[in-house]
């Protein structure tokens, strides 16, 4: 097993009396993370049970809190110690919240919860066990966890806003193809074949229609929802006119609307702000859209490889803080302005030229720090970049 960087946080969060809950997309490693977390734990009294089998839907179903315990007890729980419980895939599940509860309140047992739907965690989950847990977000692998899939040695690999290094570059360059082109689930990574990264691309596709847009929404209504991801994949990086979306697709503004905030909600997708300096006029900005893994982009049919590498920058910023971009009415724009102090912009293939014109419009909106981030070496002797790999 690769050790992910959440897995420091999640571990410290052991010996608190708050539930550990991880949420994120379908097939991020949240089961991966909780069974580390039950080993992590050093107890023998210990369980996990998989919410997407019908015999644990129905144990933690049942009519009263002592039948719950009941069947615990058979499965090997001890409520006279200390007790580790992992449950995954919670969401299936949505009257278990009081079961939780009773049992939180009455025994000293450190619940270890996994979940795919930020609607249900962040809103009906936190209704009912306010205080009683901390949320952490699992998302696809960054770059450097990417590398250690492929046991590639990152002891010495350096990373953020770093200048350009050519003998960095030549080294991990095909690997950030590949991470570019397929993305950062951890499944894919670990598979070499491109058939089957492919393959398994499209079932993590599927599943996530059939399983969380089913248990969220209106299954009849997924086929229109796929046509919209499949439209929002070629617009990657554009601001959302939902008219024009609208008017493509046959689907009404307001079911557009909550198809986005669907996606948003079930992190298919992230939705970047636009920078402005006041609050109303931040509302009123159109947003821009980015899928959550650059692989969903390549099955979907989008191999453009600016559409990619913004759509992969966009997630790695996200590691460093908050994201937004800006735009002039005059069309002007910069790509990211992470944590409303730092501007970035990203080129295929970074010039002198793109580095004096980001200079400019960050300094007319008071950014003093800013970055063009390259993907490819150019022909010139040009290497005041940051190379995506380090991000």
């Amino acid at each position: 097993m690769i050790y992910r960087r959440i897995f420091s946080d999640l571990e410290s969060h052991l010996s608190e009396k708050q539930m550990t809950v991880v949420t994120g997309m379908r097939r991020t490693g949240k089961t991966t993370a909780l069974k580390h977390l039950l080993k992590a734990s050093g107890s023998s009294n210990s369980l996990y049970l998989d919410l997407e089998k019908a015999e644990n839907r129905y144990l933690f179903k049942q009519q009263s809190y002592e039948d719950v315990k009941i069947s615990l007890q058979i499965e090997g729980a001890d409520f006279d110690k200390k007790l580790f419980i992992a449950i995954d895939e919670i969401q299936l599940v949505p009257e278990i919240t009081s079961v939780l509860k009773y049992f939180y309140d009455t025994y000293d047992i450190k619940f270890l919860l996994s979940g795919s739907s930020s609607f249900y965690l962040k809103n009906r989950f936190s209704e009912s066990l306010s205080g009683r847990k901390q949320i952490f977000e699992m998302f696809p692998l960054t770059f450097f966890e990417f590398l250690s899939f492929k046991n590639i040695d990152t002891e010495k690999f350096p990373s953020g806003f770093v200048k350009f290094n050519y003998t960095f570059y030549t080294k991990y360059k095909s690997f950030y193809e590949e991470y570019l082109r397929f993305g950062g689930f951890p499944e894919i990574a670990a598979i070499e074949n491109q058939t089957r990264k492919i393959s398994y691309l499209k079932d993590i596709l599927n599943s996530y229609i059939e399983l969380d847009i089913k248990l969220l929404s209106d299954f009849a209504k997924a086929d229109e929802l796929y046509k919209l991801i499949r439209l929002l994949s070629t617009r990657v990086g554009q601001k959302t006119d939902f008219t024009k979306l609208a008017n493509i697709t046959g689907i009404s503004i307001y079911n557009l609307k909550g198809f986005m905030q669907l996606l948003d909600y079930t992190y298919f997708i992230k939705i970047v702000p636009a920078f402005v300096r006041s609050i109303d006029r931040e509302i009123a900005q159109q947003q821009k859209m980015y899928f959550a893994d650059s692989g969903l982009l390549t099955v979907l049919g989008n191999t453009d490889r600016a559409a990619l590498l913004e759509n992969t920058l966009a997630n790695a910023l996200y590691n460093y803080g908050s994201v937004k971009y800006y735009a002039k009415k005059n069309g002007q724009e910069i790509d990211f302005i992470l944590n409303e102090s730092i501007a970035a912009e990203v080129k295929l293939t970074p010039g002198i030229h793109d580095k004096n014109t980001l200079r400019r419009r960050a300094e007319s909106i008071d950014i003093q720090t800013h970055y063009i981030v390259g993907l490819e070496l150019p022909d010139s002797e040009y290497s005041d970049f940051v190379w995506a790999g380090t991000l």
